[in-house]
């Protein structure tokens, strides 16, 4: 968890992905990203991340979700991890994938951003039957709604609503998609 005792100040972007954002500053010389062991224990960081890689390698997705679990992300009933797919290293906790969700082979989830100045964690959430193409990469603070799709590469900066297929970098909404998304 972060240990500033500084107040949250709302970050730029998407009104409701900002309202979801915490963002802390990281004074002194160097960039936020060389301070990581301040916002979170370095044992807890080294566990996350061994159970993380064993869970991008492993072809089992009971013991995917079994893993996850256990390092703090909210991993519905169903919910698929396919091989290479990452999720946050540093704040797992604030991750929830849904019922029956598909995260998709090397999608990257993120539940924070090391900028030069300061540090920004938020919550995101993929919705149930939601997929996340291959290689995808969502930001912290993105809510991306049930049934919704997004397509392969794709980079998400704001919420997706539910049952929308979005695509591209960054991701905006694709009308009259068939629905096919590359996992």
């Amino acid at each position: 968890m972060p240990v500033s005792d500084e107040e949250d100040r709302p970050a730029t972007g998407d009104a409701s992905r900002r309202e979801r954002i915490a963002v802390r500053s990281t004074p002194g010389p160097h960039n936020s990203f060389r301070q990581w062991y301040r916002h979170y224990n370095p044992l807890r960081v080294a566990i996350n991340y061994v159970v993380i890689l064993v869970c991008r390698h492993s072809p089992s997705l009971r013991l995917k979700r079994w893993l996850l679990r256990r390092i703090g992300v909210t991993v519905g009933e169903g919910a698929v991890f396919a091989l290479e797919s990452t999720p946050d290293v540093f704040f797992p906790h604030l991750l929830t994938v849904e019922d029956h969700a598909i995260v998709g082979y090397d999608a990257t989830l993120l539940c924070h951003e090391f900028l030069q100045d300061e540090v920004r964690t938020g919550e995101v959430v993929v919705g149930e039957r939601a997929m996340i193409g291959a290689g995808a990469i969502v930001l912290p603070g993105v809510e991306i709604g049930a049934g919704a799709q997004v397509a392969a590469n794709s980079l998400v900066v704001e919420d997706v609503p539910a049952d929308a297929t979005v695509a591209g970098v960054p991701a905006t909404p694709r009308a009259g998609s068939d629905g096919d998304v590359a996992t």
